[in-house]
C-alpha cells in the first residue's frame, strides 16, 4: 500500500494577486495565480500550514519588494523529464532580461523544439521562481503566460525597474 504523501499550502498576496503556495517534505512544488489559464482547486487532504511555507513567503516578498532577483529554494516541480530539463534552464535566465522560444530550446540542445519548449513553459508549475515570464516570441512580442500577459508584462516591467536601479518609477 502507498503511503501518500504530505503536501501543505499556504496563500501569499502579491501585487499580482494572490498567490498559492505548495510544497512537500522534499520542497516548493506549485506556484498557482489567483486567476489564470489554468484554474487549480486545492486538495481536501492537503493542510495550510503557513509555517511549512515560510522559506518560500520570505523569498517571494523579498522579490516583489525588489530585494532579491535570485531564489535559494528547495524546489520540487514534478513532471517529465523534458520538462524538467526546460524548467531548469528557465532558473539560469538573468533577471531583468528576456530570452525567446528558441533560444530556449537551443540552450537545452534542442534546437527544433520550439514548441516543446512554449508547451513545457506552460505547465511550469514554478512561475515567478522559475521565471517562465522572462521568455517571450522571437519578435519580441509577450506570449503566453498562466497569469496571464497583464502579469507578465508587470513582472517584466518590474524587473527592468529594479534592474535600473529605479523600483519607484511608474509601471
Amino acid at each position: 500500500m502507498k503511503t501518500q504523501e504530505t503536501i501543505w499550502y499556504d496563500e501569499l498576496p502579491t501585487p499580482i494577486g494572490q498567490l498559492c503556495l505548495v510544497a512537500d517534505a522534499k520542497g516548493l512544488r506549485e506556484v498557482w495565480f489567483e486567476s489564470g489559464k489554468h484554474p487549480k482547486s486545492l486538495d481536501p487532504q492537503w493542510i495550510h500550514d503557513a509555517g511549512k511555507l515560510a522559506f518560500a513567503r520570505v523569498q517571494l516578498e523579498e522579490y516583489f519588494a525588489g530585494g532579491r532577483q535570485t531564489f535559494a529554494l528547495p524546489l520540487h516541480p514534478v513532471g517529465t523529464p523534458f520538462q524538467l530539463s526546460v524548467w531548469h534552464e528557465l532558473a539560469h535566465i538573468p533577471y531583468g532580461t528576456t530570452i525567446s522560444y528558441g533560444e530556449m530550446a537551443r540552450r537545452i540542445r534542442q534546437p527544433k523544439a520550439m514548441r516543446a519548449v512554449g508547451a513545457a513553459n506552460g505547465r511550469n508549475p514554478l512561475p515567478i521562481v522559475l521565471p517562465c515570464h522572462r521568455v517571450i516570441g522571437a519578435d519580441g512580442s509577450l506570449t503566453g503566460f498562466g497569469g496571464g500577459l497583464p502579469v507578465k508584462q508587470f513582472l517584466l516591467s518590474m524587473e527592468a525597474r529594479v534592474a535600473d536601479g529605479d523600483l519607484f518609477a511608474s509601471a
